[in-house]
């Protein structure tokens, strides 16, 4: 896909298949006052008709044109200028490409409304727009015997003033090349977990380094990380004749003196619970218990494309959780790799398991911050749903930027507390705390494990279980929270 800018002040001289125009209700705006001037009052008619008032997530294909070089024009509703923001944005673009996607068209041009919230930028319009589009044009059909038709659009051209072009050309890219990480994140996720095993998760990150030779890859192999000490993520692996790797990425393209930010992204590829087996049903979507990992290597794909100048550094913990007479069970007592022992109560409250001796790991670096990323807890998506992903931190500081960042890019989370209250929920008769605290409060006694091994460093911890895959017929892997992520980076660094 190719992204262009055009600059224009009269969009009746834009030659192309299809002009997508967003518009308010009760539009003022000076350049579709002239489109529709061109075009006879056309657009004027339908709104004192009642065809078409900008309502919302409304459109309107426009054929047959004179007096505007335009092959078609697609109305698209934005609803109220007063009540605009990017959720609705995005929405709109969406329903937009859904309604000009059967349509054998080459290239789209699109005009970026006027904001009355200063707070959303014209560069994130831009950017929104891509997002959506490369959302919409996605297609995973690797396992597919016959190949679906692709989408027939192979240009999107964005119409721009005189005084935003460069923000513009620098919106483009940066959008252009978050789309590719996130197609990068979709891919990882949607694969076959008979595929997408810890060997094959590891061989996509040194693809993924060869590709871009500022990132650098290593690979710690189970015997490393027995020297290491990580008793408690090899206790996941234990089970499965898959071997678990441990990934670690560095891009080190900031300055020199600068302290990294490490990213810790949750790869278990597949999980059955082991043991304490889950049930059958719907357990084919355990193969996205690895989009923690999935999402931190499309954010580094997606800065590399960039050429971001920050410091950042990927490990990713990667194991296959299995039942088998050689699994972990329930009353197993492990050691992690900072020491602390720990009694497994349930073998499918492992994602923390593994990513305790990864926050560890992280220690080396000395990094001005560490945010993990992973399919945790069921509970949040009881608290949450599927539209926010949990925020849990030990320095405010650090949980008030990727708020930001979430509402910037509306890759929502929302913060939960971690209070010193719920740490005896974790207690054990038999070791320095058990791996679960019961039912009540599922998640935060998840995010409290995984602060004991985070003391050392501003950290934060995103629960992704509700928000990194869609279930029924639209099912696959969302690829959040890799937007939010990329632009935590790009400020915090």
């Amino acid at each position: 896909m190719k992204y262009t800018t055009v600059i224009s002040k009269d969009l009746a001289s834009i030659i192309t298949d299809y002009l997508i125009l967003p518009m308010y209700e009760k539009d003022d705006q000076s350049m579709i006052i002239s489109l529709d001037k061109a075009l006879g009052g056309q657009i004027n008619s339908l709104n004192k008709q009642g065809d078409f008032t900008g309502k919302h997530n409304s459109v309107l294909p426009l054929l047959n044109l004179n007096g505007v070089k335009a092959a078609r024009i697609l109305l698209v509703g934005l609803g109220a200028k007063k009540e605009f923001n990017h959720t609705k944005y995005k929405a709109a673009i969406a329903t937009a490409m859904k309604a000009i996607s059967q349509e054998n068209i080459k290239q789209i041009s699109f005009f970026a409304p006027e904001c009355a919230d200063t707070t959303i930028s014209f560069s994130s319009l831009i950017n929104s727009s891509i997002e959506m589009i490369g959302h919409a044009v996605y297609r995973f059909t690797e396992f597919k015997s016959t190949k679906p038709k692709p989408n027939s659009i192979t240009e999107i051209s964005f119409l721009v003033h005189k005084d935003t072009h460069a923000e513009a050309l620098i919106a483009v890219k940066q959008g252009a090349a978050l789309t590719l990480g996130m197609n990068l994140t979709k891919d990882l996720g949607n694969c076959a977990p008979n595929i997408m095993n810890p060997e094959n998760l590891a061989k996509a990150a040194e693809i993924l380094a060869k590709d871009h030779p500022k990132i650098k890859c290593e690979i710690l192999d189970r015997g490393q990380m027995k020297k290491l000490g990580m008793g408690s993520l090899l206790a996941v692996a234990q089970g499965s004749e898959q071997k678990p790797k441990l990934i670690v990425l560095e891009f080190m393209n900031g300055k020199s003196k600068d302290k990294p930010i490490v990213l810790v992204g949750k790869g278990v590829t597949f999980d059955s619970g082991g043991i304490s087996l889950k049930p059958g049903e719907g357990m084919d979507e355990m193969k996205y218990d690895m989009c923690g990992a999935a999402s931190v290597l499309g954010v580094f794909k997606a800065i590399a494309t960039m050429d971001l100048k920050a410091n950042v550094v990927a490990i990713i913990p990667a194991v296959e959780n299995m039942p088998s007479g050689s699994a972990a069970r329930p009353g197993d007592i492990v050691t992690s790799m900072s020491g602390q022992t720990i009694e497994i109560l349930n073998t499918d409250a492992e994602g923390r398991l593994i990513l305790c001796d990864a926050l560890t790991y992280a220690e080396k670096y000395s990094p001005k911050a560490v945010v993990d990323i992973a399919t945790l807890t069921g509970a949040i998506i009881v608290a949450l749903g599927n539209t926010c992903s949990g925020l849990f931190s030990n320095d405010q500081s650090l949980a008030d930027i990727l708020i930001s960042c979430g509402q910037k890019t509306d890759d929502k989370v929302w913060q939960l507390p971690i209070f010193d209250d719920y740490q005896p929920l974790l207690d054990s008769n038999f070791a320095d705390m058990a791996n679960i605290g019961g039912r009540a409060g599922g998640s935060i006694t998840a995010a409290c494990f995984l602060s004991r091994f985070a003391k050392k460093y501003p950290w934060a911890h995103l629960d992704i279980a509700g928000t990194a895959w869609k279930s029924g017929k639209e099912k696959g892997a969302t690829a959040r929270p890799v937007s939010l992520l990329v632009e935590f980076i790009t400020r915090y660094a």
